[in-house]
């Protein structure tokens, strides 16, 4: 199974880079990066079939550059991530160890097994 997607026009063997999508209530046909995902009304397109593209007439066509920066991590996600590991392996400090966060009580403890306690209605 090929990891890449071929360029939907026919008899092109060519690996994809472009995905072609429209709007008809616009007239537009929007040209962009290759999607994530392939897509039943988009068509993927290679690179020489992405430059020569033209619409109807009347219709505009839309390209846009694939943007360098969002290519890869940036600094800022990579920062987000490490702050988001440091976040989980702090441990959590209460001032009463056995009070349970996020938890109504609306009766009176009756019984205790672990982390379990049961409750009854007063």
């Amino acid at each position: 199974m090929s990891l890449s997607r071929r360029c939907s026009r026919t008899a092109c063997d060519r690996v994809a880079v472009w995905t072609l999508t429209f709007v008809y209530a616009d007239q537009t046909a929007v040209l962009g990066p290759l999607s994530l995902y392939a897509e039943p009304h988009a068509y993927d397109l290679c690179a020489e079939h992405g430059e020569r593209l033209s619409a109807p007439k009347g219709w505009d066509v839309l390209r846009l550059a694939p943007d360098p920066a969002a290519a890869g991590p940036t600094q800022d996600d990579l920062l987000a991530l490490a702050d988001a590991v440091r976040e989980v392996a702090r441990p959590v400090v209460r001032a009463d160890p056995q009070a349970v966060p996020y938890v109504r009580e609306t009766g009176r403890e009756t019984a205790r097994r672990g982390h379990l306690r049961i409750l009854t209605s007063d």
